[in-house]
């Protein structure tokens, strides 16, 4: 049994408060033979400079710059070691320094929180956080080999060499301890593709029955193609600030807080541990669910998610995260990781995650819907970029410029694509603050990140 030491469960105390002030994206493709990496790189940073309404020239913004954090997932896409010098150099930074982050899945993520803390720490006041992946330089069977290897080669890894193989025991075992039917699971691929189609850059957009879902190929029982994100090419940007230079930069920044978690690559090997309670959680409660589970986390909950939001819960000042959060993006690069993270960051209590899509509270216009962007599923998980994508599509619903980023004819033409006839905006009403979980592996680092408008 794990037990956290005296110390272990301090909450993170930003030195200065952090800001995101801008974002950028490309497009997100199965393949981009047309753009090297480093194009594609700048294509996301020129738009995070020059489509934010800062109130400086983009010249004048990089010349801000003080610092940069890479995300990219593996080398092997690349087959080039040092890729953060190659992109580093041709966004003309040099010589600031930079640091290249990989923690699997979570690389886009845990790139934010490095520059978050050279933010909070006083190393920048203005930093540059981007990812990106190309998983175009390998064939598809190849490269779900590379992506399987962000598991134990001495135990995951040998079950199938595919991700989907290691998501499939977790998606049974969460269907007998709480009665989660396929059908459930089918909702969250039609309502994460169903709202891909309002985004340009979306890979995978599509508007799908339950029927359709459940009736696609089987990936990995009972794991179907249509419930498993693609392998994406991409980039995306963003901006930090402390606040001193995130008031300078814009009128209307976005504050942020942010932690991590990790635990083992090894999923059958997670000891049982007592349940670290959220804010709205009394001790006690989860006595029942343990005595018929027998152990948590198991195979059912990630304790990385739980910890991360456990402390970014704290560090936001937040109670109640269905009642304060207004939206939220999670790694739905399964439809059964998705339902699993409800009980890690308390939209719904353990045992229950099912009635969050069930009620309508995931959906928009619902309580807290989830994945306006189309999510991983939908849209993209060009892995190095994916935690950075998620956070820009959460500040730009904060600052209410979902329209323009999503509807605003420019990006169309800019994907090459022609805006849909019935495109719907999923603006939500009103939004204050919102939370994106940036997931790796079979739960081995998740970071959990919360934007509060701050104007």
């Amino acid at each position: 049994m794990i037990k956290f030491g005296k110390g272990n469960l301090r909450v993170p105390q930003w030195s200065r408060r952090v800001f995101m002030v801008a974002g950028g994206c490309t497009p997100f493709r199965k393949y981009f033979p047309e753009y090297k990496l480093e194009e594609l790189v700048m294509m996301g940073y020129k738009m995070m400079l020059e489509d934010n309404d800062l109130k400086l020239s983009p010249k004048q913004v990089k010349d801000c710059i003080q610092y940069a954090a890479y995300g990219e997932f593996a080398d092997h896409f690349q087959d080039q070691l040092l890729c953060e010098a190659k992109i580093h150099d041709y966004l003309g930074l040099d010589p600031l320094w930079n640091t290249g982050i990989k923690t699997g899945g979570a690389t886009g993520g845990a790139a934010m929180l490095n520059g978050c803390m050279a933010v909070a720490s006083g190393y920048a006041d203005c930093v540059l956080v981007s990812g990106w992946e190309r998983m175009d330089e390998v064939d598809t069977r190849t490269g779900n080999f590379y992506i399987s290897t962000a598991a134990c080669k001495d135990f995951e890894t040998r079950m199938g060499r595919i991700y989907s193989s290691y998501y499939a025991p977790m998606a049974n075992r969460f269907a007998e301890a709480y009665n989660l039917s396929e059908v459930t699971r089918a909702k969250v691929a039609v309502k994460n593709r169903g709202y891909a189609m309002s985004n340009p850059n979306a890979q995978q957009p599509g508007h799908h029955t339950v029927e359709e879902v459940l009736e696609s190929r089987m990936s990995a029982y009972p794991l179907r193609f249509l419930e498993c994100c693609a392998m994406t090419a991409g980039s995306a940007s963003a901006l930090l600030c402390n606040e001193e230079m995130a008031y300078k930069l814009s009128d209307h920044p976005v504050e942020l807080f942010m932690a991590g978690g990790t635990h083992t690559l090894r999923v059958a090997d997670r000891r049982h541990m007592d349940i670290p309670l959220l804010p709205n959680e009394e001790p006690g409660m989860y006595d029942e669910l343990l005595k018929e589970s027998g152990r948590w986390p198991g195979f059912e909950s990630f304790l990385a998610a739980r910890f991360a939001a456990y402390l970014a819960y704290r560090m936001a000042g937040i109670h109640d995260p269905l009642e304060e959060l207004d939206l939220v993006e999670l790694h739905d690069a399964f439809t059964i990781s998705d339902i699993q993270t409800y009980g890690d960051i308390g939209l719904r209590p353990y045992g229950q995650e099912p009635d969050y899509i069930e009620s309508g509270d995931a959906y928009y216009e619902g309580k807290c819907p989830s994945n306006l962007s189309g999510g991983l599923l939908g849209t993209m998980h060009a892995v190095g970029a994916t935690g950075i994508w998620q956070a820009c599509e959460v500040f730009w619903q904060i600052q209410d410029r979902y329209d323009y980023i999503h509807g605003d004819k420019k990006w169309w033409d800019r994907a090459e694509k022609e805006k849909p006839a019935d495109w719907k905006s999923l603006q939500v009403k009103d939004p204050k603050q919102g939370l994106w979980i940036s997931h790796a592996g079979v739960g081995s680092h998740v970071t959990c990140g919360i934007l509060r408008k701050a104007w």
